[in-house]
């Protein structure tokens, strides 16, 4: 692999920004036209996202758009090439895969920039995706072997039973997964999902992330899923049509987003609706091994109707004693009182945290749907917080700027 790009590569790489500016997503639509009319390709992705929203379009013409102006300075996107591969971990997309990307992207910009480019220019993108691909195909293959040397590790995907399947709100049940082998299962870092594989009455195969809701362990793994009636037949097929012992196919737990091994200072979780997932896991994680760290969870939910395992995490708190919950409610329900049901009415603010929390002296982290992480975040950055304190997690392809 060359270690590095030739000065002109990277000239007319940088050339093409304006173009993919202006027409990224008409390239990515393109690229995955061509790209799917492969069906095992095709089989690698999660369809909800090519969906009417676009959302993996937007995500990958602004990854590439990224990928161009900063070709120059490849260390800012680090961040970005350790989540790409945590997603492919889950998806289990291999270093074979990769051409098949390559001829569809080319060919993509070839086709949409027509004269507007010309041979030079696909050279220097071939060279520049191989580039970045082969970073890429190296830290999958160092995760997936990390993985393998674990116990209770493996690569690919391994058949998992449902051994429990517990309601824990009027819109999201938990489920207990079990390996069907029985052997051990991965011990998980705080915050990270599964990647699930399951087939749909009419033989449709799809695939969906979840966060893992428990703390780590050799036997099992919980997710706690909210139902989307509007959605492509993930969570129905989980809430209303799955039974306990039916199988289901997943990859090792992956993600970029966990808790520190050792902490460094106070922490404070915060999470709206169905993030709580990845929070609860973190919350069970402290209240077992670290018993010294000043901990404030802060969850918003609608109300008490939707609001899920909340007894759960306050018995865990009060057992930890440096832990303290505290929960919003935005359209309470007739039944709900604050100070009773919960804590305050309306949304989370910053002020709020900043008068109730340590913060300036903590480390942040957030989950929830993206208007809810792009206010806080931006939120928490405007009163000071640095960059490298807050940390998030994003439901879905990220598929604009969460922080300004």
């Amino acid at each position: 692999m060359s270690q590095s790009l030739s000065p002109r590569t990277i000239e007319l790489v940088k050339a093409t920004v304006p173009a993919l500016g202006a027409h990224g997503t008409d390239i990515t639509k393109v690229m995955y036209a061509k790209l799917f009319q492969d069906a095992h390709i095709r089989a690698l992705f999660n369809q909800s996202n090519q969906g009417e929203s676009g959302s993996q379009v937007k995500a990958l013409a602004a990854a590439i758009l990224a990928y161009a102006r900063n070709i120059d300075n490849l260390d800012a996107l680090v961040p970005v090439v350790e989540r790409i591969a945590h997603k492919h971990i889950g998806y289990h997309i291999l270093p074979e895969h990769y051409a098949y990307v390559a001829r569809a992207l080319i060919g993509a910009i070839a086709e949409v920039l027509g004269e507007k480019v010309n041979e030079d220019i696909l050279t220097a993108w071939g060279e520049a995706y191989w580039f970045l691909a082969n970073i890429l195909i190296e830290r999958e293959t160092g995760i997936r072997e990390n993985l393998e040397s674990r116990t209770g590790g493996w690569n690919g995907w391994r058949k998992f039973r449902i051994s429990e399947k517990r309601r824990e709100s009027d819109v999201i049940t938990s489920f207990i997964l079990s390996p069907v082998d029985g052997q051990p299962v991965l011990a998980h870092r705080p915050g990270q999902y599964l990647t699930l594989r399951f087939s749909l009455a009419d033989g449709t195969e799809i695939k969906r992330n979840y966060s893992i809701s428990c703390a780590p362990n050799t036997l099992h793994y919980r997710i706690s899923v909210k139902l989307e009636p509007a959605g492509q037949g993930g969570s129905r097929f989980l809430h209303q049509v799955s039974q306990i012992g039916d199988i289901l196919e997943i990859t090792p737990p992956a993600g970029d987003f966990f808790l520190p091994d050792e902490p460094e200072r106070p922490i404070v979780l915060l999470s709206a609706g169905v993030g709580l997932t990845p929070m609860v896991s973190m919350v069970e994680t402290i209240g077992t091994h670290y018993p010294d760290i000043e901990v404030h969870y802060v969850h918003g939910a609608l109300n008490s109707r939707t609001h899920a395992m909340d007894q759960h995490v306050r018995s865990i708190a009060h057992q930890h004693g440096k832990m303290s919950v505290a929960t919003f409610y935005s359209d309470p329900a007739p039944q709900d009182s604050a100070g009773i049901t919960h804590d305050q009415n309306g949304l989370i603010s910053p002020e709020w945290l900043r008068d109730n929390t340590p913060f300036s002296n903590a480390d942040f982290f957030l989950c929830g749907p993206k208007p809810f992480l792009r206010g806080m975040v931006n939120d928490l950055g405007t009163l000071g917080i640095k960059p490298e304190r807050i940390h998030y997690e994003i439901f879905g392809p990220n598929d604009e700027e969460i922080a300004a």
